[in-house]
C-alpha cells in the first residue's frame, strides 16, 4: 500500500475487524469501546499477538460523546494531527446489531442500537475521513423501514461528498469455517477517485472498479454445491474420516486442529450446565435445524456464530458445549489470540459473536488497499 493510511476503529468490541486491518498493513491509531470487558479482551489480545498499543489511546465511552463537547473536539484534534503525519484517515466500524437483527428486538432506527448507527454516520460527516467502512447483520437489508433507514445514512454521506460501493458478503467466501452474511458498505472521499481520475457520474464507484472479489478464496457457488454430510449419529470420541469433495479447510475439525483448540488457553472455557445432559446427547452431530440446541459437524462449516436468543452450538463429539477456544477457531483468528481468564463466560462468548470473523476482516482490509494503491498509481501516471 503505497500511501499509508490512520486508522480509528468505533464499535471495536474484542478488535477482530482491527487485526483483521492491521494485518493487511494499516495503523490502528484510535479505539473506541464502551464495554469495558470488551476493551479488556481487546488489550489483553493485543498482549498476547505482541501488537503495541494504538498510538492515539483508547476511549471507553459512548460514540454519542464525539458529537458534541470535549471528545468531539479531542478526535478532531487526533483526525488532524494523523493527516500531518499519514496519507489517509480511515474510519470503521459497526454498531450493535440487535435492533436489526432478524432474531434479535427489531426496533430499527428507534432502538437504543439502532440510534448508534446514525451517530456513526454523524461522525463521519463531521470529521470527514479520507474513507471508512460500516458494517452490519444482513437484517437492515431485509425489511422495508430498516432498508428505508440504510439508505437514508447512505445519501446523507454521499450528500457530504463520498462516493460508495456495497455489497453482501459472506464470511465463508474468505476462508472462514462460517456461513455468515454481513453488509458491507464502504465510502471514499470525491476528491480522491476525481484525483486518480476515476470517471464518475452519480456518487457509487462503478460496478467492477471496487476490488470486491480479488480475496475472495471460494465463491460461495461452489462452496454450496458440495456434497457436505448433513448428519451423523453422535457418539462421544468417535472417529469420523473427511469425506471426499468437500472444502476441508472449511470445516469446523480442520479449524479446531489448526488452531490446537484442545491446549489453548481459552479451552476450559465453557457453560457446564448442571443438568439436562440427556439432552446434550439427543442431538445427532449435524444437526443444527433447532432454534436452540445446534450440534456442528466436524466435516461441515459452523452456522453463523451467535450465541444469543438462547442458541447453543455443541461440540461435534464430546458431551458437551463448545468452548472459548472452538469458537475463537470459527471466527478464523490466529491461534494466539486469547481472552483473559477474568472476563465471565457470557461476555466472552458474547464478544466472539459480536465480531466480524478475522479473515473476512482482512479480505476487506486487502481490497481496500489495493484499491488505494490504484488510486495512488493513476494519480502519479
Amino acid at each position: 500500500m503505497d500511501k499509508q493510511a490512520t486508522i480509528f476503529s468505533f464499535f471495536a468490541g474484542a478488535g477482530f475487524l482491527d487485526l483483521g486491518f492491521e494485518m493487511a498493513g494499516f495503523k490502528i491509531a484510535y479505539v473506541n469501546e464502551i464495554f469495558e470487558p470488551f476493551l479488556e479482551a481487546y488489550k489483553y489480545a493485543r498482549n498476547c499477538l505482541d501488537l503495541p498499543s494504538p498510538e492515539y489511546g483508547y476511549y471507553p465511552g459512548s460514540v454519542v460523546d464525539f458529537t458534541e463537547g470535549k471528545q468531539k473536539s479531542t478526535l478532531n484534534q487526533l483526525v488532524s494531527k494523523a493527516r500531518k503525519n499519514k496519507d489517509l484517515v480511515g474510519f470503521i466500524g459497526g454498531s450493535p446489531c440487535p435492533d436489526f437483527s432478524v432474531g434479535g428486538k427489531n426496533k430499527g432506527r428507534n432502538g437504543d442500537n439502532g440510534k448508534l448507527a446514525s451517530t456513526y454516520t454523524d461522525i463521519i460527516c463531521q470529521q470527514k475521513p479520507d474513507f471508512f467502512l460500516f458494517e452490519n447483520v444482513q437484517g437492515l437489508w431485509r425489511t422495508k423501514k430498516h432498508r428505508d433507514f440504510y439508505e437514508e445514512n447512505k445519501y446523507k454521506l454521499q450528500r457530504l461528498g463520498y462516493v460508495t460501493t456495497e455489497r453482501l458478503i459472506n464470511a465463508i467466501e474468505y476462508g472462514v469455517p462460517q456461513d455468515r452474511n454481513r453488509i458491507i458498505l464502504i465510502g471514499f472521499r470525491k476528491e480522491i477517485l476525481n484525483q486518480a481520475g476515476i470517471a464518475l457520474t452519480d456518487s457509487e464507484i462503478p460496478q467492477g472498479v471496487f476490488p470486491w472479489e480479488k480475496y475472495i478464496v471460494y465463491p460461495k457457488n461452489k462452496i454450496f454445491a458440495c456434497p457436505w454430510v448433513k448428519k451423523s449419529p453422535f457418539q462421544e470420541n468417535s472417529i469420523l474420516e473427511c469425506p471426499r469433495n468437500v472444502f476441508q479447510d472449511l470445516t469446523v475439525e480442520s479449524w479446531f486442529r489448526k488452531n490446537s483448540v484442545t491446549t489453548h488457553p481459552n479451552s476450559i472455557h465453557y457453560f457446564k450446565p448442571r443438568q439436562g445432559m440427556a439432552r446434550f446427547e439427543s442431538v445427532e452431530e449435524g444437526d443444527d435445524s433447532k432454534k436452540s440446541f445446534k450440534r456442528l459437524h466436524r466435516w461441515r462449516y459452523s452456522p453463523t456464530v451467535c450465541y444469543g436468543n438462547n442458541e447453543v452450538h455443541l461440540h461435534p463429539y464430546k458431551k458437551r458445549r463448545i468452548s472459548v477456544a472452538e469458537a475463537l477457531a470459527l471466527q478464523s483468528l490466529p491461534k494466539d489470540f486469547a481472552f483473559p481468564e477474568h472476563i465471565s463466560l457470557t461476555n466472552m462468548f458474547k464478544s466472539i459473536g459480536n465480531g466480524i470473523p478475522f479473515l473476512a476482516a482482512k479480505a476487506l482490509a486487502l481490497s481496500i488497499a489495493s484499491f488505494l494503491e490504484v488510486l495512488n498509481k493513476k494519480q502519479s501516471d
